[in-house]
């Protein structure tokens, strides 16, 4: 990737208003997702690791596939480590979906790619899995920086889409259909991504994740997680240049306390406010039982006949990814598994595109 004149003094730019602005959020964020007998030793080691309850590498060679894990950037300032997840079978001559996976603050990619069952999902489904790693010098608590000035936020998604290019180059396996989601932090640099580069993802989703385009200060940041500040649409049209936005999914529970479900109805919004007046839009709803799983609710826009915005609120849920194995922050057994739900509108929309 070429590198701008500019680029250098502008990540010296970002790198520091990044610790100032987001360590409050981020470590906020980690204290509510914690239980609250938390002890002293574990919350020492949190606070050193950066990480809540952190999990060990996956294996290299799990049933099904292969992790690989590297360090990119586009400059010496914007490395970050990431894992990478290829199911047995794949060719370069029929390129698999590229999922690109972004963990919350306080976690990092093995922990995620642990609580979200990702290896074995990508396996069943055959897609590959690209998980992004903050890296605690650009964050103290591993949050994306998806608030921020304009050029602050555009170097974050600089940094993404340059590990997605390198990836790819890599790995002509993994050219297919290209897709973002993400938890908390994570959700809301997924859609900030599809705002940014809308014409290179096939669909998008957000887990739990602030609106994007709804803060440039701490202060406005914390509103827009509160539910108190609406995404700038004027903004965001800029961004689009007249294309539509990609198709969109956003998962939600309505226990939340991090991030409250108001940011779901207000990216839903957003979304919808995109399209020219009038245009029509299919719309419907339903629920999801089953058995035991934390019951959601779900709603649907079709656009073109084709699937285009999903919303579903997971009622009891609250600032945990659903469906996560046990035994890790952030992560909530009892739930619809997530990552299920995000592929079955993802393939959705390959099978309508193609």
């Amino acid at each position: 990737m070429a590198r701008s004149p500019k680029l250098i003094p502008a990540l010296f730019r970002l790198g520091r208003t990044s610790l100032r602005q987001s360590t409050r959020l981020g470590k906020a964020v980690a204290r509510r997702g914690l239980d609250d007998g938390q002890t002293l030793a574990k919350a020492a080691r949190i606070a050193m690791s950066g990480v809540a309850r952190p999990a060990p590498p996956p294996p290299p060679r799990p049933a099904g596939g292969r992790w690989y894990e590297g360090r990119w950037g586009p400059g010496p300032l914007a490395m970050r480590h990431y894992r990478l997840f290829i199911p047995t079978g794949a060719t370069a001559r029929r390129p698999l979906p590229l999922l690109v996976l972004l963990h919350g603050c306080a976690q990092d990619a093995a922990t995620f790619a642990a609580s979200t069952h990702a290896a074995r999902t990508a396996r069943d489904r055959h897609f590959a899995v690209l998980m992004p790693e903050q890296a605690r010098e650009a964050n103290p608590q591993r949050c994306w920086n998806w608030f921020g000035t304009p050029a602050q936020v555009e170097l974050e998604v600089l940094i993404l889409m340059s590990l997605v290019e390198r990836v790819q180059a890599l790995y002509p396996r993994c050219r297919g259909p290209l897709f973002a989601l993400g938890i908390s932090a994570g959700g809301a640099i997924a859609t900030t991504l599809a705002l940014h580069r809308p014409t290179h993802f096939t669909a998008v989703g957000s887990h739990s994740g602030a609106a994007p385009e709804s803060a440039v200060t701490p202060l406005q940041a914390a509103q827009a997680m509160q539910g108190r500040r609406s995404p700038d649409l004027n903004r965001v049209r800029d961004l689009l240049r007249g294309s539509p936005p990609p198709p969109l999914i956003l998962i939600h529970g309505d226990a939340d306390g991090v991030v409250a479900p108001g940011n779901a109805s207000a990216t839903a919004d957003l979304w919808r406010a995109t399209l020219s007046a009038g245009t029509p839009l299919g719309e419907s709803r339903g629920e999801i039982r089953r058995g035991t799983r934390l019951p959601c609710q779900r709603h649907d826009w079709r656009h073109n006949g084709r699937p285009w915005l999903r919303v579903i609120t997971i009622h009891g849920l609250g600032h945990a990814w659903s469906g996560g194995a046990a035994g890790f922050a952030f992560s909530e057994p009892r739930g619809p598994d997530a990552l299920k739900l995000a592929w079955q509108f993802f393939a959705a929309t390959m099978e309508e595109s193609s």
